[in-house]
């Protein structure tokens, strides 16, 4: 009786294990960068939170330094509801899916950090986020970024004479190629992953990017001059596969989305406080040149159209207008 008593016991202890570890979801996340990176430490920030409302039942996998891809992979993989779970991904690698999506990271967008961070928490960027889960099956359940994007250069580029011309490579999205155009850059869509030995073989003269990017990737040893054009200031959502979000529970569903938008405004003050620390030390430290350009008033001019334009086309005019009116 005492053996068939043990028995039974253990038989419970293990019944309990069994559902205890079946209650559990693991979730696998990407990112491109290592712990120190603003992204990594949002998409941290959205496991703590996620995995505390939940009660321990959700949990995470993170794997970093672009050990799954790049984002343009990620998101992909997340609207095939395959491989990653949840990443942060720039709007200019959504365009294959959602025309409207790169809108959100269009140069020369938000007038100031005030601006960009009221748009965020006023739920200005709703409209977008609708058509990626329709279009693509994935949500943006946050918004991290914050960092302002500036022209890494072989030489130095002050005045628009200087900037005609500059071949230089930006994201895939046909919004980024037609304003660079219009501003007379000129620009190619070259992968994240080449950008570095592209300037270093003379492939291109430049690109555009945060602090965060810069110093990352060491641009700077390729780019050492920076032009401080701060031709957008980042819109970096948090994307969540919506396949696996509908296998949650109600309540896992409101867990994930309330981490996300927490998330989300962790990353922007994160990085938008380290972004101008991060390019003056590198600065500093003589790793790069830092040159003002003289003419943004000229660029703003000459973008305005562009953004006017894409965003009839795509059925997006009040959004932008939406954007532009926020305080």
């Amino acid at each position: 009786m005492k053996k068939m008593g043990m028995l039974l016991a253990g038989c419970a202890f293990a019944a309990l294990t069994a559902a205890s570890a079946q209650a559990e979801t693991t979730l696998v996340g990407a990112v491109q960068f290592d712990e120190s990176h603003a992204f990594t430490k949002a998409l941290r920030k959205f496991e703590e939170l996620a995995g505390e409302c939940s009660g321990g039942e959700l949990q995470f996998d993170l794997h970093l330094n672009s050990e799954l891809g790049l984002e343009k992979d990620y998101f992909e993989n997340m609207s095939q509801g395959i491989a990653v779970d949840y990443a942060i991904v720039a709007p200019s690698h959504m365009a294959t899916f959602s025309q409207m999506a790169p809108l959100m990271d269009m140069p020369f967008l938000f007038r100031d950090l005030d601006h960009w961070n009221a748009v965020m928490e006023q739920d200005a960027l709703q409209p977008l986020a609708d058509d990626v889960l329709a279009k693509a099956d994935v949500r943006l359940i946050g918004y991290a970024g914050g960092g302002t994007r500036q022209l890494i250069v072989n030489r130095p580029i002050t005045t628009m004479e200087e900037l005609k011309g500059l071949e230089m490579r930006v994201m895939g999205a046909p919004i980024q190629t037609r304003i660079f155009e219009a501003i007379t850059a000129a620009p190619t869509v070259i992968a994240y992953s080449e950008v570095y030995n592209a300037i270093q073989t003379g492939v291109i003269d430049g690109a555009e990017n945060e602090a965060a990017g810069i110093e990352q990737m060491k641009f700077y040893e390729v780019g050492p001059e920076i032009a401080l054009t701060a031709h957008a200031i980042t819109v970096r959502p948090l994307a969540f596969s919506n396949s696996t979000f509908e296998r949650l529970s109600p309540e896992l569903q409101q867990c994930v989305m309330e981490a996300g938008k927490a998330a989300g405004a962790h990353g922007r003050q994160i990085e938008s406080s380290q972004d101008s620390e991060k390019l003056m030390a590198m600065q500093e430290a003589g790793y790069l040149t830092t040159h003002e350009f003289t003419e943004r008033d000229r660029l703003l001019e000459l973008a305005q159209p562009v953004q006017d334009e894409y965003a009839a086309e795509l059925g997006a005019t009040e959004v932008l207008e939406a954007i532009r009116a926020v305080q």
